[in-house]
């Protein structure tokens, strides 16, 4: 592998031409060896055909060096080796470093693209079909209780399983792991009744000691994990027999049942197949379609589990490539890197009418973007002018983006405009009403914001705007959202500094040091426990008198069993901080999912992720 990377480097050096004179002091100097390594690495190079070599000898004499390959070709054979071998990290940012034109990194996507999406081998007389599937997220372990991903809950839905699961297109909670379940008259008391013969991948059988076993691990742990104080409702999980389970809460709440929907309520093996719980984040076993075989830092294999309880899955293996995303930050840095999916942004290769073959389809979620206001800390955003003010510059600033967008796209209607697509693949792409990513943040226009956004301020205040600068924090993954925030405000007049932290401190204290916060709402069928737990965080830093009509609303919701009467009170909490100017929304996003029609039984789960379980595509006859 190394010397494909050599070569990429020669070439980067001196590919301005096909044929250069050079000494073998400039290429010592260049591969940062000695004589005689360069000399070995110009030998093996002119072995592989990649290059021609006429030396001249004596010390200064310049020898001659033809290139015969391009470096496209040795970027896409390292690609293939990189893959074989699990680790690709390095070798995209090498060959991002030593490419001089976008052609390399086009053909390496090019590549990319046919490597993924659905594969068939017939093996042993019997067709094997694999799908392949770039992730944009590194995953670090599939454990429900310590996962912080996305796409590290899109691997552990399909190797674990719940109590009960939500149907996919309705709030509707249906049965699952458990065939039946009761309920007492004060809501407090569940039983659930167990399916038998369920078989966890390690091949033991799933009974009640397994369920104890799960939520006693939710129960006592401090891990910061989401919809934690539902977990914290349970006063008690005993087995009542081998296939009856039964759970007592504190209090009641109407949200219990749908958290046991959720992927952190998967349940696991009693005593994690006596492994630890580092070592079960990465070899793990459920009782979910799919099992874990293989697991890196770039990689992961699930094979299917065929003694699964609501039958075989169609496919046979899945792959899933972690694909660094600086491969081509210009352009995918346009999208939200809270998806887990979408690799490459317009992908141009194939004709028109291979373009037009693609079939998009929506999942029913949607990403919400928002800021909040932090009135606890002592500054600026304790007067509600001010807050109102830093809400309608951010709103105008859309405005404008938006009316430099439609322009652009109508000044530009009669040229070739092609869908954001991914070559044979299943996977999530976002279209977004977001700012207009591709205009540079550094170099926009200044925006002339007009006198009526204004509120009354009097020149004090106006100098205090001046002077103090606003902290805005917010995770990695939403930094350029932040950037954009801070851009903004400082053409109207504010000093802004930007801070990130991991996604396991962002809810620390933190938070009550900083004055913007940029959070995130993703918007599926757990939408209701994911506005649960936002709001009770948010209850943390809004005003005083805010914070009883936030927590009163709250306790109406979690006695409410009429998921459409929470749906009224939380948008009552929404209002509430929108007209306090507490909150302000930035944009709201759609998920949706691009493939070809070769791609069959596209549907998806409850948290609008694909469902791997109905995924297949027809043999080439």
């Amino acid at each position: 592998m190394k010397l494909h990377h050599q070569f990429l480097l020669l070439h980067s050096q001196y590919g301005q031409h096909s044929e250069v004179q050079i000494t073998l002091d400039e290429l010592a100097t260049t591969f940062e060896c000695t004589h005689r390594n360069a000399l070995n690495l110009i030998t093996r190079m002119t072995e592989q055909g990649w290059i021609k070599w006429s030396s001249q000898r004596g010390r200064g004499r310049r020898s001659t060096l033809t290139f015969v390959i391009q470096p496209e070709e040795i970027a896409i054979e390292s690609m293939m080796h990189t893959i074989q071998r699990k680790d690709i990290q390095q070798t995209l940012t090498e060959i991002r470093q030593y490419a001089q034109s976008s052609t390399l990194e086009n053909r390496v996507q090019d590549w990319l693209f046919g490597y993924f999406g659905p594969h068939s081998e017939i093996q042993r007389n019997r067709q094997v079909d694999t799908l392949r599937l770039p992730i944009r997220q590194q995953i670090h372990t599939v454990d429900p209780l310590y996962m912080n991903l996305l796409a590290e809950s899109f691997v552990s839905s399909h190797i674990f399983d719940g109590l009960v699961r939500q149907a996919s297109h309705s709030q509707q909670i249906i049965p699952h792991l458990a065939h039946d379940w009761e309920v007492n008259e004060q809501r407090t008391e569940w039983t659930f009744f167990l399916r038998k013969e369920v078989m966890f991948h390690h091949g033991q059988m799933m009974t009640a000691d397994d369920i104890v076993y799960t939520f006693q691990r939710l129960m006592e742990t401090a891990q910061p994990m989401l919809y934690r104080f539902i977990a914290k409702q349970i006063q008690s999980v005993r087995a009542l027999n081998n296939n009856t389970v039964q759970i007592i809460l504190k209090q009641p709440s109407e949200l219990f049942l749908p958290f046991l929907c959720t992927s952190r309520a998967a349940i696991v093996p009693n005593g994690l197949n006596r492994r630890g719980e580092e070592l079960f984040g990465v070899k793990p076993s459920g009782t979910g379609p799919f099992r874990m075989v293989e697991m890196s830092k770039d990689n992961c294999v699930l094979e299917v589990f065929k003694p699964h309880f609501l039958g075989r899955a169609h496919l046979d293996q899945v792959e899933i490539i972690h694909i660094p995303w600086n491969v081509a930050p210009d352009q995918l840095e346009q999208t939200d890197r809270q998806s887990p999916f979408h690799m490459m942004h317009q992908h141009t290769s194939g004709s028109a009418s291979e373009q037009g073959a693609w079939s998009q389809m929506h999942s029913p979620v949607t990403v919400r973007k928002f800021v909040t206001y932090n009135t606890r800390k002592e500054g600026l955003l304790r007067d509600p002018h001010i807050r109102a003010h830093i809400s309608r510059c951010l709103q105008y600033a859309r405005e404008v983006e938006s009316l430099v967008i439609t322009s652009t796209v109508f000044e530009n209607s009669s040229d070739h405009i092609e869908n954001d697509t991914e070559n044979n693949s299943t996977t999530n792409n976002n279209t977004s009403s977001a700012p207009h990513d591709s205009l540079d943040m550094n170099s926009r226009s200044n925006y002339s914001y007009p006198k009526k956004l204004h509120p009354e301020l009097d020149q004090a205040t106006i100098s205090q705007i001046a002077e103090t600068p606003l902290r805005i924090l917010t995770i990695p993954q939403y930094r350029k959202d932040a950037r954009w925030i801070a851009n903004t405000l400082q053409q109207a007049g504010y000093q802004c500094n930007v801070v990130s932290t991991p996604v396991e401190q962002f809810k620390g204290s933190v938070r009550m040091e900083s004055d913007l916060i940029v959070f995130s709402l993703t918007r599926d069928q757990d939408e209701q426990l994911r506005l649960f737990d936002l709001y009770r965080t948010l209850a943390g830093h809004v005003e005083h008198h805010t914070v009883i009509d936030i927590e009163t609303l709250l306790e109406q919701i979690q006695r409410q069993p009429d998921p459409l009467i929470r749906t009224q009170y939380f948008q009552q909490i929404e209002d509430r901080l929108l007209a306090e100017y507490q909150l302000h929304i930035l944009y709201e996003k759609p998920f949706q999912t691009t493939y070809l029609p070769s791609v069959r039984g596209v549907t998806f789960n409850s948290q609008g992720w694909v469902d791997l379980r109905h995924i297949w595509f027809p043999p080439k006859l």
